[in-house]
């Protein structure tokens, strides 16, 4: 059956008590400040936090800049980040009820995975002015030798996910919605799978096939996620993209990769 709108809904709904618990990632602060870094708001800079959720994005900037305006559909979990807007919109990625060029920066933290692609990642680029920046943060694989094993994981622990990124993806979305440069940072964060897959929208059945994944993988998998596993306790290192695109006023430019960041 396709996944719906009301189905992320219902997912993040039965979550948004604990959501800010549920990863590591989260509350990540070298994370966030690769996004600070990338994103280079100016304090006048007005900033749109797309699938703003409880708000863990929007409160990095909360302060920083002149405007910050959070975008999400789940209710229970937005009014949570009210605290750190100065306007909340419940309206999906693919239709921004925004002007075009409205907004200097726009930011999508784990959020594009569940949108339709790549019709979200246009409009944010449509919203953000000429000189402007969108920045992509998502989890992905590292590559080819672990991306089966770990796509099933993250279906198994997210069954409303839509999306599943190689490392290249996230910048190869912005580049052919126009943006010019691309440049992108990776961050490692450390998970304890028990934790991360007890996100209160999934049962023990998935729980276990989860477990049951990663003592299954293969060698060169969990060489890559640098999987520990001690007194019957799972930790994977998983890789997160972050791409951050220039819209131009006119062509030009280019793209690279800085070095990455792990998490400690």
């Amino acid at each position: 059956m396709p996944i719906t709108r009301d189905d992320v809904t219902e997912h993040f709904r039965m979550r948004a008590a604990t959501y800010d618990r549920s990863s590591s990632w989260c509350t990540d602060q070298g994370l966030g400040e690769i996004v600070l870094d990338l994103g280079a708001p100016a304090p006048d800079a007005r900033v749109l936090d797309v699938a703003c959720g409880t708000g863990l994005v929007s409160r990095l900037f909360s302060g920083r800049v002149a405007e910050v305006v959070g975008l999400d559909l789940t209710a229970e979990m937005a009014e949570q980040a009210a605290p750190f807007l100065d306007r909340l919109v419940v309206a999906p990625a693919e239709k921004l009820p925004f002007d075009d060029g409205e907004f200097d920066l726009v930011v999508c933290r784990q959020g594009m995975q569940f949108m339709d692609l790549p019709d979200a990642v246009e409009e944010m680029v449509r919203v953000v002015r000429p000189g402007g920046r969108v920045v992509l943060v998502n989890l992905c694989a590292y590559g080819p030798h672990d991306r089966d094993t770990y796509f099933e994981i993250l279906r198994l622990r997210n069954p409303v996910r839509r999306h599943f990124f190689l490392p290249e993806e996230p910048a190869e979305l912005l580049r052919a919605a126009g943006c010019d440069p691309v440049r992108t940072r990776r961050h490692v964060s450390a998970e304890d799978v028990d934790v991360w897959s007890d996100n209160g929208a999934i049962g023990q059945e998935r729980r276990e096939a989860i477990r049951a994944a990663y003592r299954g993988a293969t060698e060169e998998f969990r060489s890559l996620h640098a999987v520990r596993e001690a007194a019957g306790r799972i930790v994977d290192h998983m890789l997160f993209v972050v791409a951050a695109g220039t819209k131009p006023a006119a062509s030009g430019g280019g793209a690279g990769e800085e070095p990455h960041a792990t998490a400690k």
